[in-house]
């Protein structure tokens, strides 16, 4: 580089006051040590500054080590059966292990390790997790290995909270706080010690913040091998965050933010950096936090699609080209051109509802008052009957059409008989039973659909992702059926009809044709007689489809059913009563002794952490407002420390808490884990930043008049802050300790057990 940028401390007494949001960055000359040294003594938030000493520190990090590991493999083994949502996470470790294809809203990097470890210790993946309360013992599943997984990376948890917190500068009392908080939370200790997601995303999340303030810590040596190391590692943690769930999105969020500000002060011209300087800056952290984290993105998928080569219940989700992938497809393997005047059986993909019709009518008005047209009913009922059969015709026959081995095409227009009433499928513009701005599906006799109707009985068959003139074929043919006049899709939904049509299905025409939802299949061919050469099947080569072809398929259906699951649940929550703990999850019961695991946090650490918060933002509210009326109250470091790095923590717990708040999708109290864990660090700052009075530098006003800063390098008086520290650790261990019982489901509690546990109405078992 060129010229050193002004110093720090000369920034800073330009700057003083003003208010950041997260840590701030600086950048300086690779080869002036001199310089460099004096700007780290000066500026870094690197230990120092309360006189840290190696030898307490490496004795708290091994003991917090340690007791993270009891918390988590305590009991461990117990309940010997399947525990809430093991159901999911367990069975998708054996389909990888049968490498049978499945489906999941989630990405694959925490479930290819819990496929990992069931292979270290010998597992084929025979147990399929089917039903909360299995026996584990009686399938021979080596759950405790599964368990043992998550149960480390929850342990492991602790000390890089611990880390954080002592690489950001602050004191024993400080870290040792935030890593209590973590250490004895009863939400922490139960989501990782079973067999969930949660373990990897928090571990990953905590390494990311720990990894940025390493890699923030070097920004005086830019370039340098250790600046790379640490950045590639805040790349490698992140895309750890974002391929296991991707809430981890929000610790994208946090980092950018951080990057964001970092990029924007070293643009400021003062800092003496060239544009071409500051462009490799750029690249650099675009690399090292975008590209990486894609990088491995990919990878990992590329690795589940490797893996899952065999057809399995996944299959449904995706398209025939897609199906055509897995080897022992039933799709593929049974799928047969469909002629002109085949009886077929035509299958909703989403509910599986078949397109069927009775003999009975629309009422003449429904409940909020409309009139239908009182039609035949055309529904969609979920069982095989003769009702469900129809004989798909030409829509406007040629000569060629009248023979039977015309197979129909993409893009052709067809009428569908219903067998059984010999009527036509028609819609036309009649609201529907359910969706007034939907249209009615109903029948006519052939003698009207031939004459003054013919055009409202016309459908064109659109197969999904098909060619022009594609062979229109059963099972692999997914086709949206367009009504040709109105240009409506057919359309069927969950909610069941009333009385009068036996709560059936209803069929409607949906405006929007683009949903993936209106996709339906063909699902037999009744009238496929045996010597029918049709019905003679070779043995077809499983096809290859590229890689991005297959991810953004895969990522398009994953972020579709995510955003679907907005359907209720007796133990979902709001985000509001997140922070305030106001209810858990039941995940286990055993009546017989009276056990229960309620996934609940620890109330007075989340109720600690929660008020911090709100003090926090009342402290730089204050400071703020003081400063406007000419009273500078904090020294400089102590501001820059709240700000910058207590602002950081701060920053992390908004990211991964207000998005929820935007979402319609279930939510849980455990999509809070994350945020409580950024709270935590910014309940052991303020204990410092409350407890610790003594100025971290001496101002002095020098002869040329100007204010000059003196670190003070002595030791600091911390009594205050370990009388916290033990006053905030006893309670919160106090409170571990009381609804350990509920974490663990040992022992079980008598009735005035459990009702003692019922701090603010929580829904526990037995409490009667």
């Amino acid at each position: 580089m060129s010229d050193s940028p002004p110093s720090v401390r000369q920034r800073a007494s330009k700057k003083k006051g003003t208010a950041q949001a997260v840590l701030n960055s600086g950048s300086g000359s690779n080869s002036e040590d001199e310089l460099l040294s004096k700007k780290q003594k000066v500026s870094a938030p690197v230990p120092g500054a309360f006189g840290h000493a190696q030898g307490p520190f490496r004795i708290w990090l091994f003991l917090l080590t340690a007791a993270g590991i009891i918390t988590r493999f305590y009991k461990i083994s117990h309940p010997n059966e399947v525990v809430f949502d093991e159901v999911h996470f367990g069975k998708f470790a054996s389909y990888y292990l049968q490498r049978t294809y499945f489906f999941d809203v989630h990405p694959p990097f925490g479930k290819l390790l819990f496929a990992l470890m069931g292979w270290f210790v010998g597992y084929d993946g025979h147990f399929l997790f089917d039903n909360i309360g299995d026996s584990y013992i009686d399938n021979k599943v080596p759950y405790v290995a599964f368990r043992a997984m998550p149960a480390m990376l929850g342990a492991l948890t602790v000390p890089v909270v611990f880390l954080t917190m002592w690489e950001s500068g602050y004191s024993l009392p400080a870290s040792i706080v935030a890593a209590g908080l973590v250490l004895f939370d009863n939400a922490h200790i139960g989501q990782t010690r079973l067999i969930l997601l949660d373990a990897t995303l928090i571990f990953s999340m905590a390494c990311s913040l720990l990894c940025y303030v390493r890699f923030y810590k070097l920004r005086h040596l830019p370039f340098s091998r250790k600046w790379w190391k640490w950045l590639l590692l805040t790349g490698v943690a992140l895309s750890c965050v974002i391929s296991t769930k991707y809430v981890g999105v929000f610790t994208f969020v946090t980092i950018g933010a951080a990057v964001g500000i970092d990029l924007w002060n070293l643009l400021d011209i003062k800092r003496g950096l060239t544009i071409q300087e500051f462009t490799k800056h750029f690249i650099a952290r675009a690399f090292g936090l975008i590209g990486i984290p894609f990088f491995f993105y990919l990878f990992w998928f590329q690795v589940h699609f490797a893996i899952l080569y065999r057809s399995g219940p996944g299959d449904d989700f995706m398209t025939p080209e897609f199906q055509e992938t897995l080897s022992d497809n039933i799709m593929t393997l049974n799928s047969v051109d469909i002629h002109y005047h085949d009886t077929i059986v035509i299958r909703h993909k989403e509910t599986k509802a078949y397109l069927h019709s009775h003999p009975d009518k629309y009422p003449l008005r429904y409940e909020d008052g409309r009139i239908s047209s009182q039609g035949q009913q055309v529904t969609g009922y979920p069982f095989e009957d003769v009702n469900n059969d129809w004989i798909i015709i030409p829509g406007d026959p040629t000569p060629e059409d009248s023979d039977k081995t015309s197979i129909v095409k993409n893009g052709d227009l067809v009428k569908l008989l219903h067998v059984v009433t010999n009527t036509i499928l028609l819609s036309h513009d009649v609201a529907s039973p359910y969706y007034p701005t939907n249209q009615e599906f109903t029948t006519i006799d052939i003698e009207a659909a031939n004459t003054d109707r013919h055009n409202d009985t016309l459908f064109e068959i659109r197969i999904e992702g098909g060619k022009v003139k594609q062979d229109f074929r059963s099972m692999s043919g997914q086709f949206k059926l367009i009504h040709n006049p109105s240009k409506v899709a057919m359309w069927t939904h969950s909610k069941p009809l009333p009385d009068w049509a036996f709560k059936q299905q209803e069929i409607n025409g949906n405006k929007n044709i683009l949903q993936t939802s209106n996709l339906w299949f063909v699902e037999n061919i009744p009238s496929l007689a045996a010597e029918d050469p049709r019905n003679v099947r070779t043995p077809k080569e499983v096809k290859s489809m590229p890689f991005l072809k297959k991810y953004f398929e895969l990522q398009r259906t994953m972020f579709h059913h995510n955003n679907a699951l907005t359907s209720s649940h007796p133990y979902s929550s709001q985000p509001i009563q997140w922070p305030f703990l106001l209810r858990g999850v039941s995940f286990w019961t055993k009546n017989d002794t009276r056990e229960q695991i309620y996934f609940l946090g620890n109330p007075i650490g989340w109720w600690l952490a929660s008020a911090v918060l709100a003090v926090f933002v009342g402290i730089v509210a204050a400071d703020q407002l003081t400063q406007r009326r000419g009273v500078d109250a904090l020294d400089r470091r102590t501001r820059s420390k709240l700000y910058n790095s207590t602002g950081f923590f701060f920053l992390a717990w908004a990211a991964h808490y207000l998005p929820f708040f935007l979402m319609g999708r279930q939510l849980f109290l455990h999509h809070y884990l994350p945020a409580h864990l950024a709270s935590s660090l910014v309940t052991g700052a303020l204990v410092e930043f409350v407890f610790c009075v003594e100025p971290l530098e001496t101002e002095k006003v020098g002869k040329d008049g100007k204010k000059k800063y003196t670190p003070r390098s002595g030791p600091q008086s911390l009594a205050a802050a370990w009388a916290a520290a033990v006053v905030v650790i006893a309670a919160v261990a106090g409170g571990w300790y009381f609804f350990i019982p509920l974490t663990y489901g040992s022992p079980g509690l008598d009735v005035s057990q459990v009702v003692a546990r019922q701090w603010l109405g929580y829904d526990l078992h037995f409490a009667k």
